[in-house]
């Protein structure tokens, strides 16, 4: 994505009211997505949480069955060693399962790498939240769920990342089925996409953050838009004399005769054709003439 592709998300208070929109910092914001990488960090969580304590019993390990059950020949049957063989009911277990770790080790690059893209794929949905930093005397789940229903996210998966360890708002939010808070340091990439909506502290994104692009061009439009009522203002008066200014001369034509108006408007023209005499006008026209007679007459078929 280009570097001047910038994510806003809605600011609110701490008592859930919408605030300006703002820009989410740039270095962690900058709409990077990496499936793979999150692939990896999801898969590797999920295995971590296995504690493998899963364990059978083969048959070095069930009690009894030292004799052996009945002698080698003459029987008809087949021979046996003992009770505890796989064969026998009661008897131990082939290839069972041992108690094992599953655990997998991500580097610390891909774990912070595969959190960024998490991030990214939420701020390209519009589903992340900023909001001011949250104080409770005490535990209360009522508090929390109204806060999250001023904010428009109840009824999804909501993920409220505080800044640092808040144990009043983490037991506010502990009985809430939809909801989950954890530290924003201690957020994984599988908390980040388990959730439909992310609600992050403005303190844990770095203190102030500015207000977005597009709120700030509203704010100047409203600001333009009296100055351009006051100029309208003005230039109405103008063009009403404008309008009554052509209806004015053509009255005045009408009256005189046309004549005088004619005259008044170009007494240039009227100055220099009194000063030529009209003898121009009378030695061109026979020219004209001169100029007809002379082209030969077309002869009929």
């Amino acid at each position: 994505m280009s570097e001047s592709t910038k994510f806003s998300a809605t600011s609110y208070t701490a008592a859930g009211k919408a605030q300006q929109q703002v820009t989410l910092p740039g270095d962690l914001f900058d709409g990077t997505v990496n499936m793979p990488v999150m692939h990896q960090a999801v898969k590797a969580y999920l295995a971590n949480r296995r504690q493998g304590n899963a364990a059978t019993k083969t048959r070095g390990f069930v009690i009894g069955g030292n004799q052996k059950p009945w002698k080698q020949k003459g029987t008809g049957r087949a021979r046996a060693g003992s009770r505890r063989a796989p064969t026998f009911v009661g008897g131990g277990t082939v290839f069972g399962p041992t108690p094992r770790s599953y655990a997998e080790y991500v580097p610390r690059q891909v774990r912070a790498l595969a959190r960024k893209s998490a991030l990214n794929a939420r701020a390209r949905e519009n589903a992340i939240v900023v909001i001011e930093p949250l104080d409770f005397d005490s535990p209360k789940t009522n508090r929390m769920r109204d806060l999250l229903v001023s904010l428009g996210v109840d009824g999804s998966k909501v993920l409220l990342l505080t800044d640092g360890a808040k144990p009043n708002v983490y037991l506010s939010g502990r009985n809430i089925p939809w909801a989950h808070v954890l530290p924003y340091s201690d957020v994984s990439t599988y908390h980040i996409l388990w959730s439909d909506v992310v609600v992050i502290e403005s303190s844990a994104l770095g203190g102030k953050l500015e207000a977005s692009d597009d709120q700030t061009a509203q704010v100047r439009k409203t600001a333009k838009k009296p100055a351009a009522k006051a100029k309208s203002a003005d230039t109405a008066p103008r063009k009403a004399a404008k309008k009554k200014a052509p209806a004015a001369r053509k009255s005045a034509e009408k009256s005189s005769g046309g004549k005088a108006a004619k005259a008044a408007r170009s007494p240039a023209k009227r100055a220099t054709a009194s000063a030529a005499g009209g003898k121009t006008a009378k030695k061109t026209a026979p020219k004209k003439s001169a100029a007809r007679k002379s082209a030969p007459k077309k002869k009929g078929r």
